[in-house]
C-alpha cells in the first residue's frame, strides 16, 4: 500500500470514529491532533489511536495494552499483528473495558 493510500485510509478511520461517537452522544471526548486520535473516557482513562507510517500500521494504546494492526487486502480490514483480531473489534472491546462495561458498536467503512 502506498504511503498516500495508507494515510487516506487512516484519516477515514479516524473521521468515522469521531462521527460515530458524536452520533452515539456518548460521554467519550476525543481530540485529533497531528494524526493522533485521543479518546478520553468519562473516568479519565484514554485510548490513543495513531498511525505508524513507515510500518503502514495502525496502533491502538489502551489500559489493556498496545495493539498493532496491518491492513489485510484479502479480508479488507485491519488485523492485529499477534491475534488477528479486527481493529474495530479491538477498539469496541477497549471502549467497553474502559467505559465501565457500556457496549460500543462502532463500525468502519467498507
Amino acid at each position: 500500500m502506498s504511503e498516500s493510500r495508507f494515510n487516506e485510509r487512516v484519516d477515514e478511520i479516524m473521521l468515522t470514529i469521531e462521527e460515530q461517537l458524536d452520533e452515539l452522544e456518548t460521554d467519550v471526548d476525543y481530540e485529533n491532533q497531528g494524526g493522533v486520535l485521543t479518546l478520553t473516557m468519562p473516568n479519565g482513562s484514554q485510548i490513543i489511536i495513531n498511525r505508524q507510517t513507515p510500518n503502514r500500521q495502525l496502533w491502538l494504546a489502551a489500559k489493556s495494552g498496545g495493539y498493532h494492526y496491518v491492513y489485510n487486502e484479502q479480508q479488507n480490514q485491519w488485523l492485529d499483528t499477534r491475534t488477528h483480531e479486527p481493529f474495530i473489534e479491538g477498539l469496541n472491546r477497549c471502549l467497553a473495558e474502559q467505559g465501565g462495561g457500556e457496549e460500543f458498536y462502532l463500525t468502519l467503512p467498507e
